[in-house]
């Protein structure tokens, strides 16, 4: 990567909003080499919601309606990328229509883009539906015979700072009577 000739590149504004505030050298996740092509000189805010799907505002990504034309391959996956996340608001889905990337390129773009809802990393939920996350204290809502072991968690037991289970969105691990155990999301309530 050479920062001068992409700098240089970008005309000193941000190749996705052409701003020219808090600019930075951004590396495209999935890159298939480390060339400049591999990397994006664009403004701090551009970062944030690229990271943060929660962060992404979709009134600021019109600017894509420009940028996606740039002949850089890094400005076209990041381009293809926020489209992709957020055609469900209309207008991007209609500039996604119009996007076209060569085989590779895509490839390159649909490698790190969001994983839809109900792919990637499990969600776990109570028996209320409320979301749960590590560190979270519940309590059982159910009294619950735990293997292995001669005593019942009893319903109402707060069991805190628990441990969700990496492949398994109906399993936590937390502590009861001082013993580590699995515990069934079903039978749990978050704790406010």
């Amino acid at each position: 990567m050479n920062e001068k000739e992409i700098i240089e590149r970008s005309g000193g504004v941000c190749e996705l909003s052409g701003t020219s505030d808090n600019l930075q050298i951004y590396e495209v996740s999935h890159a298939p080499n480390d060339s400049n092509d591999s990397f994006a000189y664009i403004s701090e805010n551009c970062i944030e919601q690229i990271v943060d799907k929660n962060a992404t505002d979709a009134n600021f990504w019109r600017c894509l309606n420009d940028s996606m034309w740039s002949e850089v391959p890094a400005v076209k996956v990041l381009a293809w990328r926020m489209l992709d996340r957020l055609k469900s608001e209309g207008w991007p889905g209609d500039l996604l229509d119009m996007l076209y990337l060569d085989e590779e390129i895509l490839a390159w773009a649909q490698a790190g883009a969001d994983q839809p809802e109900g792919e990637g990393d499990p969600v776990h939920k109570d028996s209320n539906g409320a979301l749960l996350a590590d560190g979270d204290t519940v309590v059982l809502t159910k009294d619950l015979n735990v293997k292995g072991t001669t005593f019942t968690a009893k319903r109402g037991t707060a069991v805190r700072n628990i441990r969700l289970v990496d492949d398994n969105p109906e399993h936590i691990e937390g502590k009861v009577n001082g013993t580590q155990i699995v515990i069934l999301t079903k039978f749990t309530k978050k704790s406010s």
